[in-house]
This record gives structure tokens, sequence and C-alpha cells, in this order.
């Protein structure tokens, strides 16, 4: 992301997080890997004051942790509604709680949530999902009316079916039925996804918060 150094936060080491840290990094980009749960409230506490001692400030939080368990509600357990909604929407207070004082002394700051499109239509065999999406949009517009006389932004972005390892696992065929769902006639990628979270840290969208910004190939329109 353009001038900003990074701080992310990870549940459990591995190549994958070796090689995201190693990426950015060779942006010319300095990179802080934190070990933390966002459903656990302490860890977020922790992880936070850590990401402070090291770069004294927070510009930006990004919340994008995300899980899914996807399954029609007849045959969902109860703990795989609780684990979606934890990870996904009590994640995202748990970060913002411990970030937003923050920000608030600094009378600045970006908050982009990373929520879906599933979150505004609803989707057969993700009831805990859509809910925990669905959720995050109702903090985004809630928070962004708390705190912007104080001049911090609070957004969120919803995909649409976007390119990732959460769709690897799909049909080509189920791919191919999806593409011709969408107006664009493709899925997102997630640069597509990115971009507008540029643009939402950026000081080209300060006039802008409250909003969610759908990014699905107008999926939605």
């Amino acid at each position: 992301m353009s001038g900003y150094d990074i701080a992310i936060t990870y549940r459990t080491a591995n190549e994958e997080l070796e090689n995201i840290v190693k990426q950015i990094e060779e942006n010319d980009v300095k990179c802080f890997a934190v070990q933390g749960d966002v459903s656990i409230f302490e860890d977020c506490e922790r992880f936070v004051q850590e990401v402070i001692e090291e770069y004294g400030q927070i510009d930006v939080l990004v919340n994008n942790a995300g899980i899914t368990k996807d399954t029609l509600l007849m045959r969902m357990k109860k703990e795989d509604f609780e684990s979606v909604i934890d990870v996904n929407l009590v994640g995202t207070f748990n970060v913002t709680k411990n970030v937003i004082s923050h920000m608030m002394k600094a009378r600045s700051g970006r908050i982009i949530n990373i929520s879906s499109v599933v979150g505004v239509s609803g989707n057969a065999g993700q009831t805990n999902y859509s809910a925990s999406k669905a959720g995050m949009i109702g903090f985004t517009k809630s928070l962004a009316k708390e705190v912007a006389s104080r001049n911090i932004l609070v957004n969120a972005v919803a995909p649409g079916f976007i390119v990732t390892s959460m769709t690897d696992v799909l049909k080509d065929d189920i791919k191919d039925e999806i593409a011709k769902a969408i107006p664009l006639k493709r899925m997102g990628t997630t640069k597509d996804v990115a971009n507008v979270v540029k643009f939402l840290a950026s000081e080209d969208s300060s006039y802008i918060t409250g909003q969610v910004i759908h990014v699905d190939g107008g999926m939605l329109m």
C-alpha cells in the first residue's frame, strides 16, 4: 500500500505467511507480523499494543480476517455458526475496539472492513457467513457516525466472487456458471479488491465514510 508500513496478524506461522512477508518487503515496505487470534479480545489488545510500540501509531485498519463453514442451516452445527461469527464479526469488533482510541487521540484514521456481497443478498448454505458479513456492514455504518467528528473514516468493501483459495475448491463447470451470471462475465481478482482498499486508505477518499463499495463485476447492481 503506497506510503504505509504494514503490520499483519496471523494465528499460526507457516510458509504462506513467510511468503506474504517476503513479497511485502521486496517492495521496500516494512512488514511487522504479529501472532494472535482476532476472535480473542486479549490477543487483539496485545497485538495492537505491539504494533503501536513498533510503529508509534496506526493510521489505517483493514479488518479482513475471515473464515467459512458452509452448509444448510438444518445441517449446521452450533459451533460452525459461532466460529464464523466469532472470527468474522466479533474479530472486527475486537481489533477495532483496541485501535479506535488511538485514532481518536490522533483525530485521524481510516477503518476498512472487508464484508461481502452475500452480506447484502444472502446466499443459501451460508447463513453463518452472510450473517457475519451483514453484521460488518451495520457495524461500519454505525461506527462511521460515531467517529466522523474526529476525522476517522469508516467504510466497507463487499467483494463478489473473487479468485482465491476459497473459490479454488469449486469445480470448473461451477466457476463457469458463476461467471455467466456476472455482468462482466468473469470472477474478480484480489487486485480488484486491493485497489479499492488502497483508494479508501488514500487522501482521494477523504469525503467518503459509512459506505459499502461493491467489487462484484455488477452482480448486485
